[in-house]
């Protein structure tokens, strides 16, 4: 399987340093030029020192800075390509119903790539440990937060979830460090939930984050952090795909919790 860099950076961003912050922005922003760069153009381009974005390398789990230029160089070959001018005009003259699935479709694809083994089995251990699950959602993200409530239940963790404001926060503040918090926000920046991330962290209680940016607050502030892909520029379109893939995402998470709890009865049944 084809290591995946991207979302290796991505994954880890909010436990750089300074520095490593500079690389991964570097890296996340040019992908297609860094494959071709040496390690001294980088480090040139950023004005910083050879070692440096080779200790950078290894950070991510690689053995040096070659072999994290051919793991980005296979994830960039194997990622969707971006329309050729033909595809753009035959996609105007589309349906909306075909052009939306085929905004899903991609995005679904992009966030598949973006996925960090190691931080869904992070996540994972840490809903299965927890005391209690609180899962928040402002807005739209309201609805995949009950969602991700009802399969969490579903598949016997205890978790909760409220769409009102004032009962978010009030659960929020009440937290403990057993208990682990999922938020969920495509932005990771809106104001509401700003608010109850602080409001959770304070009570030293373990948290999630499901987003689109690995830069925004939520991402920067949470344990771990899960990602989102899309590149639509319609809002309407890009706020529809975005809530498939968080479901996607809640989706793989629960069948991963229900085959472990599986595996856990299964054992204790042999050894009765």
């Amino acid at each position: 399987m084809t290591e995946k860099c991207l979302g290796r950076i991505r994954s880890s961003y909010s436990r750089f340093s300074e520095k490593e912050k500079k690389i991964a922005d570097y890296i996340l922003e040019k992908p297609e030029l860094v494959i071709h760069q040496t390690i001294n153009e980088v480090a040139y381009d950023l004005n910083i020192a050879d070692a440096t974005v080779f200790r950078f390398s290894k950070r991510i789990g690689f053995k040096g800075f070659q072999a994290m230029k051919i793991a980005l160089a296979s994830e960039i070959m194997t990622s969707p390509q971006p329309l050729q001018e033909e595809e753009v005009l035959e996609e105007h003259e589309n349906s909306h119903t075909e052009n939306m699935f085929k905004s899903t479709i991609k995005t679904l694809e992009k966030t598949l790539q973006n996925i960090d083994n190691d931080s869904i089995n992070k996540v994972i251990n840490l809903i299965i440990q927890a005391n209690k699950v609180e899962i928040y959602g402002t807005g739209d993200s309201s609805f995949v937060a009950m969602e991700a409530f009802y399969k969490l239940v579903n598949v016997g963790i205890k978790a909760f979830a409220f769409i009102e404001p004032h009962y978010q926060l009030m659960s929020a503040s009440h937290l403990t460090k057993d208990d682990v918090a999922i938020f969920i926000s495509h932005s990771g920046a809106n104001k509401d939930i700003v608010n109850l991330l602080k409001a959770a962290n304070e009570t030293g209680a373990k948290t999630i984050g499901i987003t689109g940016s690995p830069k925004s607050f939520v991402s920067l502030n949470v344990d771990v952090a899960l990602y989102t892909s899309t590149d639509e520029t319609d809002c309407r379109k890009a706020a529809c795909t975005s809530k498939i893939a968080q479901l996607s995402l809640i989706d793989a998470l629960c069948l991963n919790i229900s085959n472990l709890n599986k595996e856990v009865s299964e054992t204790s049944l042999d050894r009765q």
